[in-house]
């Protein structure tokens, strides 16, 4: 048995979850020792424990699993594709709330939660160090159309792989050699997530910064496109990509929430640029998102990407659709990007549906990444 010590540190980090009409800050746990089953191998991994809110009813927390089972959405014709997933965060996450639920392995999960849901194609993100050795089964797994097929249920596998800002400390030689294996990958469609955060510091700020421009100059000498997180950082971001990045590569900035000027600047610097639009544009705390929406679908070739940014930032508007919930879904799942459509296309307003923003947002993942 392969023990991953640091498996899912993502999921160990604080997020943004929706919580009625506000969104809080979270820290989703799972259990110290989580069996996670890949294929022929079960990989264990270990959690560490944060402090959080007791549940007053823990036992009526957590909804039936057939929730997660969405019901179809009325735009249900138009191709799915989710250019920012943490699959294995995703399936970890389910393992913790559903011991016994019906998913065994990844390709279960895929398999049952998409089934009929149209989902064309993920963009998994690997973006911890040391990097988790499970990425090489799962893209191994998807190699011929055969294999996507029977063990993806015909979904087009994907993934992308860097260090997060927050894990900018553990960046070394060893972890950027393993990177640089999986850009070789034929799965592999860009280098990413990376970037600068500087809302919760995990990583000095300055160390953020040298890790955020050694990966751009990799990236850039090997032609991979960007997948870029930044929080609070505009100044810095702006500053070193303009440095490191050539003005017509490819970029994702994923989950944008910063000023709309600065998406702007960005947008009219990087002809290639894509501003990525996740669940967290239907909080009511967030306005920032709306408003870089409205302005790009007033182009003609509005450069929107859709995304679920899973297991986090559940579209708040899922809800209107499931009549007998009660409480809120524990986690997010590629089959809610068209929720993520359908309020993107409200705030875009006239002239723009759920079937419009979809159809404009997989062409761009076509651009982006030459996924179709």
């Amino acid at each position: 048995m392969l023990a991953l010590t640091r498996s899912t540190s993502l999921a160990s980090r604080s997020r943004y979850r929706w919580h009625g009409f506000r969104v809080s800050r979270t820290t989703v746990r799972f259990p110290q020792f989580a069996f996670i089953e890949l294929g022929t191998h079960s990989f264990q991994t270990t959690a560490k424990q944060h402090k959080t809110m007791p549940s007053k009813n823990k036992k009526n927390s957590v909804p039936n699993e057939k929730h997660l089972s969405l019901p179809a959405h009325a735009e249900a014709t138009t191709p799915i594709i989710d250019t920012h997933t943490h699959l294995l965060t995703t399936f970890s996450s389910y393992k913790s709330k559903y011991r016994a639920g019906k998913y065994d392995n990844v390709w279960d999960f895929v398999r049952g939660l998409y089934e009929g849901r149209n989902v064309k194609a993920i963009v998994d993100v690997w973006c911890d160090a040391p990097v988790q050795p499970a990425w090489k089964e799962l893209a191994d797994s998807a190699l011929t159309a055969e294999d996507r097929t029977n063990k993806w249920g015909g979904v087009e596998y994907w993934f992308v792989m860097g260090v997060h800002p927050h894990e900018a400390s553990h960046y070394t030689d060893a972890v950027e050699q393993t990177i640089l294996e999986a850009m070789a990958h034929p799965r592999c469609v860009g280098w990413g997530e990376i970037g600068l955060d500087y809302h919760y510091d995990n990583s000095p700020r300055e160390l953020q910064q040298q890790v955020f421009a050694r990966q751009l100059q990799q990236a850039v000498k090997l032609g991979k496109p960007l997948t870029i997180h930044t929080r609070e950082a505009e100044e810095d971001t702006e500053r070193i990509m303009k440095q490191e990045v050539p003005v017509d590569h490819k970029i994702h900035i994923h989950c944008f929430t910063d000023s709309p000027e600065f998406a702007q600047r960005l947008l009219n610097h990087f002809p290639n640029l894509h501003i990525g639009i996740t669940g967290v544009i239907s909080y009511s705390t967030n306005t920032n998102t709306s408003s870089i929406v409205r302005k790009m679908v007033a182009t003609s070739k509005p450069r929107i990407l859709l995304e679920t940014d899973a297991p986090f930032m559940i579209p708040s508007n899922i809800y209107a659709s499931l009549s007998e919930l009660k409480g809120r879904l524990p986690l997010c799942h590629t089959a809610m990007i068209p929720w993520v459509a359908d309020f993107t296309a409200g705030v875009a307003s006239e002239g723009w549906d759920t079937a419009k923003i979809m159809q404009q947002a997989n062409e761009n993942a076509k651009l982006v990444y030459g996924i179709s």
